[in-house]
């Protein structure tokens, strides 16, 4: 599991970096903001389909399974398991407000403890329930969206223009958001709060809510069925593996050509392009776990799983590090350089932090036993400090 939260942790900044160093219009609309052209476009093609919403998947298939591992191990030392997985999500919420109010709006430790304090009461289902409430929640920002999307013709005109604001910005709300985000720490709060909040309430209500819990209930019967601990046969693996990456990735395919022959309007793309996305992240996520496993399985690569282990052992520490790094470089507090950055400079950015933290993470485990942001919060859920060397 720590391989694979290691391959998930780095994963995500391939989107993340996006969010980060341009306006958020242009995370959900590729032609809001920034050249779409030649090597650029298929920067932006390739990370869709092959990270958007994957590796936040799997994250938080991870997390589901971690509750029923944290529990049960909770248990097994006669502790009271409810009272500290619920120290634990408090916690990380209040890790998840400082991230999100104060550095970057983006943030998902907040819904991930909101999520976790539901699915606590989940955790004694058996696989098969947990899979079938999985996929009724994961159902409902479908219907939502397909009703928003059904109803748009009757919108009233503030409205529309509103949300069309909000999909493709331009003018002087654009100069006042890179205006904003080039200023200092102080500047920028004038749209991380709001865009913070947001994230936090209706984007949290109407889609992350729904997604996290089904992807954590499914990770909870994953590991129930022992998919996650690489125990199950070579051959599931390559099946799961082959099966998943297929539709997943054809589903995502099939939702680009439509959105560029939709010329990425917003009475197609905002509400109906975007599901195709969603529905194939989880299969391609799934297939990612496929050839993760198999690589866990294998006698090769032993120093390469080594190092992603250990990047997956401080993967609250490297998503916090993450942000650290892209908010100096992008930020007014730093470099300044938001809005600047074309995709293709992005993506060399995600590879020299990759580098980094596959550098730093086995360097500091092999003297400490966890990562310090790792330690912090074991010493808050437990009462007393965790002791870090080794």
């Amino acid at each position: 599991m720590d391989l694979l939260r290691g391959v998930a942790v780095l994963g995500i900044l391939i989107m993340n970096i996006q969010s980060m160093s341009m306006p958020t219009a242009a995370y959900i609309n590729p032609t809001a903001y920034g050249d779409l052209t030649g090597l650029n476009k298929w920067i932006w093609i390739l990370s869709h389909i092959l990270a958007s919403q994957k590796f936040m998947s799997i994250f938080s298939i991870l997390f589901g399974a971690g509750v029923v591992l944290f529990t049960d191990n909770a248990l097994a030392k006669g502790k009271n398991s409810a009272a500290l997985h619920y120290r634990r999500m408090f916690w990380l919420m209040v890790f998840g407000l400082l991230h999100g109010y104060l550095l970057w709006h983006g943030d998902i430790l907040f819904s991930y403890s909101l999520c976790g304090m539901l699915l606590f009461l989940f955790r004694k289902l058996p696989p098969r329930k947990l899979v079938g409430i999985g996929f009724a929640f994961f159902l409902v920002p479908i219907a939502l969206e397909s009703l928003i999307a059904l109803s748009m013709p009757y919108w009233p005109e503030e409205a529309l223009a509103s949300t069309l604001e909000s999909w493709k910005l331009e003018g002087l709300a654009l100069q006042e958001y890179l205006k904003a985000y080039r200023g200092n720490w102080l500047e920028q709060m004038e749209l991380r709060v709001p865009e913070t909040l947001f994230m936090q309430t209706q984007w949290f209500f109407m889609n992350t809510f729904w997604r996290v819990m089904a992807m954590m209930l499914l990770g909870m019967a994953l590991f129930k069925w022992k998919v996650l601990s690489a125990e199950l046969s070579t051959g599931t693996y390559l099946r799961i593996s082959l099966l998943g990456l297929l539709l997943g990735i054809l589903l995502s395919i099939v939702g680009v050509i439509l959105n560029f022959k939709n010329q990425w309007s917003m009475e197609f793309s905002m509400f109906i392009g975007n599901q195709f996305n969603y529905v194939g992240s989880v299969a391609t996520a799934l297939g990612y776990i496929g050839v993760v496993m198999l690589i866990a399985k294998s006698i090769h690569f032993s120093r390469c799983k080594t190092i992603f282990s250990a990047v997956g052992r401080m993967a609250f520490t490297n998503y916090i590090l993450m942000t650290l790094i892209c908010t100096f470089l992008f930020y007014g507090h730093g470099l300044g350089l938001f809005g600047s950055v074309e995709r293709k400079i992005q993506a060399l950015v995600v590879l020299g932090v990759w580098a980094l933290l596959l550098l730093l993470s086995p360097v500091w485990l092999k003297h400490f036993r966890y990562g310090p942001l790792e330690a912090l919060w074991r010493s808050l859920t437990y009462g007393k400090w965790q002791a870090l060397k080794k």
